[in-house]
């Protein structure tokens, strides 16, 4: 699978419930490789791993997965921390098996560098800053996607 990095976690740990007193680590990124298509990857592992994997690539590069296990996921769990895609997998990346190589290949960068910036969301599913402000008190409540763009940022 060749992808651009639209986005990616911090590495966590947790505890291990099958080796008491270890702890396992983890990251997930999110790649794209068309307008319509996106998908999570989430990898699992020793420290070690997931650091180095976590500190290989960063948003907005282009990668390549070599033999990622493909997984159904689980659509309430899983959505609650990654962002929501139009697939109904996840790739897992194996520390044994996977792959991920940042490309170089300029026409490959080209393409899909063009895909970073586009939104992942329906574009009819958005309500603008000027609309909440109209609105606010009938959308009390309610869950909101939000399309905006930073004008500044500053301390």
């Amino acid at each position: 699978v060749i992808g651009v990095v639209i986005g990616k976690t911090d590495v966590r740990s947790f505890p291990d419930r099958k080796n008491i007193g270890t702890e396992r680590y983890t990251f997930s990124f999110t790649i794209r490789d068309s307008p319509t298509y996106f998908i999570n990857v989430q990898s699992w592992g020793r420290e070690e791993y997931i650091r180095s994997l976590s500190e290989s690539f960063r948003v907005g590069d282009c990668v390549t997965i070599e033999n990622p296990l493909i997984q159904s996921k689980e659509t309430e769990r899983e959505e609650k921390f990654n962002p929501v895609t139009p697939s109904g997998y996840k790739l897992l990346l194996s520390e044994n098996h996977s792959v991920v190589k940042t490309c170089s290949c300029y026409d490959t960068d080209t393409r899909l560098l063009s895909l970073l910036h586009l939104p992942v969301k329906d574009p009819q599913d958005y309500y603008s800053l000027g609309d909440i402000v109209a609105n606010g008190q009938s959308l009390h409540g309610r869950v909101l996607n939000v399309l905006a763009a930073v004008m500044s940022v500053s301390e």
